[in-house]
């Protein structure tokens, strides 16, 4: 598996720590920015996680800011992006299994460290249920 990570300065350290524990998983990163805390504009980063899972060159993303509603809006204006905002692990869990998410965004100024950790991995770990959902999410994209 192959995850792509970014976001904002507000995320900076939870990404740090998530690339930790899914690269002791044997998990391929790729930390598309920013480096630190410094205040950045999350688009610039956000941009380049989206592409890179829609060109199926990573399998799943996560991105994370101060309240993750900036990264969200920002993934899903590129069609095929799904990006669910999660602050408990069982959204994680149900934004992969009914909606097939493919990009999950975390609100690090409202969870913590080992709950950003738990979603990450459920977010990854969870299969597409398909079915009756997969009818639905056929029909997100607009064209």
């Amino acid at each position: 598996m192959k995850i792509a990570l970014g976001g904002d300065h507000a995320g900076f350290e939870y990404k740090k720590a998530l690339i930790e524990v899914l690269e002791a998983q044997g998990i391929e990163t790729k930390d598309f920015g920013p480096y630190s805390t410094d205040s950045v504009d999350y688009p610039d980063y956000v941009h380049p996680v989206a592409e890179s899972v829609l060109a199926n060159e990573y399998d799943l993303g996560v991105l994370i800011c101060g309240s993750a509603n900036g990264v969200a809006i920002t993934a899903n204006k590129h069609a095929g992006i799904r990006a669910a905002i999660c602050w408990l692990p069982e959204l994680a869990e149900l934004a992969r299994g009914h909606n097939n998410a493919n990009i999950v965004c975390i609100p690090a100024r409202f969870v913590s460290l080992e709950d950003a950790k738990e979603i990450t991995q459920r977010f990854i770990t969870a299969p597409f249920e398909g079915g009756r959902h997969a009818n639905r999410v056929n029909k997100i994209d607009c064209v």
